[in-house]
């Protein structure tokens, strides 16, 4: 898939088996600014479409190095050489260089393909994503996970910019004012954003950078930026810390990248506009963007719904299919935990926090992954895995918790460390609680054979009976929970001893 965005130009690559897992395999990238000018000129400025070429002659040579077929590739154009009034130009000269046609979509099928990534990368349900490119800014209403408007505006970061911050040093607050009114102005219309639902979804290179900036700033752990909430206020911040600095040197706050920091504001500031305008308490960002929405809505997924069922579900089994998880076995591994879980929540013994159970059943079809490493140790290789993978519909606290969890299913007392920069009030208990359950249910399942149907927990006293219900023999996964179960540490999370029924 290769995106021929206003601000940069992308080539990926999907590895994929229908029906079962698909991930990003390869990516060339490279700032071309075809838009540069095109706010003035209305043209696409000769030295811009001179970069344009060499990196589309770059991309073709890829491809035929790569052995793809012409099929297989798929070349998009968007707004700038969409709305220049000699697109058509640079769109013969890339045909001939790529020798693959080129398609220039649409402002709503942009919008289209842009709601696409979003809905399959977060949990929304109801509310807006907003795209934010170089040349411009999709805003789509979501509504029961399908999109009921679908808008874009003249708004990306390099029309902004070129048009409201170009003197090159630290910004004006008239300028600022102009931005933030000429944003309003474009949005006047919209009466719908307000009254959307409380979700904002973004998706975008600047709004990635923005967050990376953020998350940086304040200290927290990097596990990138899938999930991570922008809120109001950090915007607000970064604005400040941008506005104050020449554009050459906004590339020295933390994760700013060079080849943005002269139109980062310009893009911080469209954003803080649209979220003071729509109430919005932040923006849910996601490493998702038109390129995934296209190979999902064209390639992977049903054209006519092209909707995971469960978001969530989806990326993990993605994530356990890839790394030749044993499906079976952490499957199982994932009902008896449910069923250990659901015993102790029904007897009292703790009220879980929202999200617990089913941050539980993730870690447990996940423990595993680091088998595709080594054996050993592969508790610890499962926790390398599950941080550096995105995870879609997991905000990073989640992921942390989770690889967590994988973490401390074979030994160990279980502890936050740095995901504790992440963590939330009540995260150490209900990490302990989830990885003494999954540990029980890995043992239970040691022979990896699904003897054990069902495994209860119910107190009893000043203890918790564990109950079994098993075809065959029950030696092997007795003896596994009572050899490895690790009671000691059970007490201490519960406050009673186990006691195998």
């Amino acid at each position: 898939m290769i995106d021929l965005g206003s601000n940069s130009w992308r080539l990926v690559v999907y590895t994929y088996s229908p029906g079962a897992w698909w991930k990003r395999t390869d990516e060339l990238y490279e700032i071309v600014r075809i838009g540069a000018g095109l706010a003035a000129t209305g043209r696409l400025g000769i030295e811009a479409m001179e970069r344009g070429l060499e990196t589309l002659d770059v991309f073709g040579r890829f491809c035929r190095a790569s052995g793809l077929a012409s099929s297989d590739v798929h070349v998009i154009a968007t707004s700038a050489i969409r709305d220049a009034a000699n697109g058509e130009e640079v769109l013969r000269a890339a045909d001939e260089k790529m020798g693959t046609a080129i398609e220039v979509l649409s402002a709503e099928d942009e919008a289209r393909y842009g709601y696409i990534a979003a809905v399959n990368t977060t949990t929304i349900t109801d509310g807006v994503v907003l795209d934010l490119g170089g040349g411009s800014m999709q805003l789509i209403r979501v509504e029961d996970r399908q999109a009921t408007e679908l808008t874009s505006f003249p708004l990306g970061a390099v029309r902004v910019t070129e048009r409201f911050l170009t003197d090159g040093g630290p910004a004006k607050r008239k300028d600022l004012r102009r931005v933030r009114a000429h944003v309003l102005e474009s949005l006047a219309g919209l009466d719908w954003l307000g009254r959307s639902g409380p979700r904002l979804v973004g998706l975008g290179g600047s709004v990635r950078n923005l967050a990376a900036a953020a998350g940086r700033i304040a200290g927290q752990v990097d596990l990138g930026v899938q999930g991570f909430l922008l809120t109001a206020g950090m915007i607000d911040d970064l604005v400040q810390r941008l506005a104050a600095l020449p554009a050459a040197e906004r590339g020295s706050i933390p994760a700013v990248k060079p080849g943005r920091a002269d139109i980062i504001l310009g893009a911080a500031l469209v954003l803080q506009t649209v979220v003071e305008l729509g109430g919005f308490e932040g923006i849910e960002v996601t490493e998702a963007g038109l390129r995934e929405g296209l190979f999902l809505g064209r390639t992977l997924l049903d054209p006519d719904e092209p909707l995971f069922a469960d978001v969530r579900e989806a990326a993990v089994r993605n994530l356990a299919v890839q790394y030749e998880s044993d499906l079976p076995h952490v499957e199982h591994v994932s009902v008896l935990a449910l069923q250990m879980f659901d015993s102790l929540v029904g007897a009292g013994l703790f009220e879980p926090r929202p999200g617990e159970r089913e941050l539980l059943w993730a870690a447990a079809m996940l423990h595993d992954v680091g088998m595709t490493i080594n054996y050993d140790d592969h508790h610890k290789h499962s926790r390398y895995l599950i941080l550096s993978a995105e995870l879609p519909g997991f905000d990073p606290r989640e992921r942390g918790l989770i690889a967590q969890m994988s973490r401390y299913h074979r030994k160990g007392t279980p502890e936050l460390g740095e995901m504790a920069s992440l963590a939330q009030e009540g995260d150490e208990a209900l990490l302990e609680r989830c990885a003494v359950v999954l540990r029980l249910a890995e043992h239970l399942e040691r022979g990896r054979d699904q003897s054990v149907h069902e495994a209860h927990l119910t107190a009893n006293g000043h203890g918790v009976d564990l109950h079994l219900r098993a075809e065959g023999d029950l030696t092997l996964p007795r003896w596994s929970v009572e050899r490895y179960g690790d009671g000691e540490v059970f007490e201490r999370v519960f406050g009673r001893r186990l006691l195998i029924g």
